[in-house]
């Protein structure tokens, strides 16, 4: 999907010429998931979660054929590319809950806490992957080349999962309704581990980010160029990377909650380190240090979550915990933007690093439930 957007993105640019258009897909993109995700996670608890993410999938493909075969015949347009979008959006609603909840019926839960971590590092080459694919794809053979590679290999994930044996969720599967979402909600707030989690995640990203103004720091700050660019964004990537290469080669963490603080604690402190910065090789070592905080911070509140919630709550509770990360990736662009616009890049970043310590240190105070929390 990563490249699929990557795609759709460059074209939307390329037929419209216009900023305006590619933030507009933006939110075509990211409000289907906002209103349909705890639906998404009803629907991953009342059936069969394995058959959900298929069928999910297989929507997106048939965006993906059809964008193909359009682009092929000259006949993409703007209002194609957007519904596209959408479709694609709303069926990631469904798949997301259906996708996450599955793993823990897959894998021992002694190996849990590995399974994230490995499922973390696939979607870390993704994000990377995903969009240098797509480029290329491009470039060798035009739009239609690039959505028929990503129609391709679609197809191969629903193949993957087709021999695909889950056990069967302990407990009883409740009818989607509103009974059903209100129940995940109502876990969420009794369970202040969870909420936690979902919370410390949400602020960190919000007041913590500093992707949306690595332009700025590229051309402006440490004038290095767009290659400089691109080596700063490849660094948090690199850094997520090792970090997951070493968490899959050692014992899980058994202080799981302390973990969790810690890495977003040296998630904000990195950050001020990068704000900071005005040398090139301290900076593209910062903020490596921040995406190796940060998946850290992925592994742990991934395994909490879904350790600490029941199998038949499962998929609600994960689709309320994606509302958290969308949230927190949209707003954090945007205060990121906004306090710079106001002040200096430098001075949002290092101020977001300040609040994402700050975070850090109220929800460890008003929840010690998430403190003393230890894996089982």
């Amino acid at each position: 999907m990563t490249g699929l957007r990557a795609a759709v993105a460059w074209h939307v640019f390329d037929l419209s010429g216009s900023a305006f258009q590619l933030g507009l897909l933006g939110v075509v993109g990211f409000l289907p998931a906002l209103g349909l995700s705890l639906v998404g996670g009803a629907v991953a608890d009342a059936h069969d979660r394995r058959r959900v993410a298929q069928l999910a999938q297989l929507a997106e493909l048939s965006g993906a054929a059809a964008l193909a075969a359009a682009s092929a015949l000259g006949a993409a347009s703007l209002p194609l590319l957007f519904a596209v979008v959408f479709t694609c959006a709303v069926a990631a609603a469904f798949e997301g809950p259906a996708r996450v909840s599955l793993l823990p019926l897959l894998v021992p839960r002694s190996r849990f806490a590995n399974a994230v971590t490995i499922h973390s590092t696939a979607q870390a080459l993704a994000f990377v992957t995903g969009p240098a694919l797509a480029g290329i794809s491009i470039a060798a053979a035009g739009a239609a080349g690039a959505y028929a590679l990503a129609a391709c290999l679609l197809a191969l994930a629903i193949a993957t999962l087709a021999p695909l044996r889950p056990r069967a969720p302990e407990g009883l599967r409740r009818p989607v309704g509103l009974d059903a979402i209100r129940e995940g909600l109502a876990f969420v707030r009794r369970q202040p581990v969870l909420l936690g989690c979902m919370t410390l995640d949400m602020f960190a990203v919000i007041f913590g980010g500093a992707t949306a103004l690595l332009p700025i720091y590229a051309s402006e700050i440490l004038h290095v160029g767009p290659r400089g660019y691109g080596a700063l964004s490849a660094s948090l990537e690199a850094g997520a990377l090792v970090t997951s290469i070493l968490l899959v080669l050692r014992p899980p963490l058994v202080e799981q909650g302390r973990a969790l603080l810690l890495a977003v604690g040296l998630f904000g402190i990195a950050t001020i380190a990068f704000g900071l910065s005005r040398s090139f090789p301290l900076s593209i070592a910062a903020y490596a240090a921040v995406g190796m905080a940060d998946q850290v911070s992925v592994v742990m509140r991934s395994t909490i979550i879904q350790m600490a919630t029941p199998d038949e709550l499962r998929g609600r509770v994960t689709s309320i915990n994606m509302i958290f990360i969308g949230a927190s990736n949209q707003l954090g662009a945007m205060e990121s933007g906004f306090v710079a616009a106001l002040t200096s890049a430098p001075f949002a970043v290092v101020s977001g690093g300040a609040a994402c310590l700050l975070v850090v240190t109220a929800v460890a105070s008003r929840l010690p439930e998430l403190r003393r929390y230890r894996a089982a």
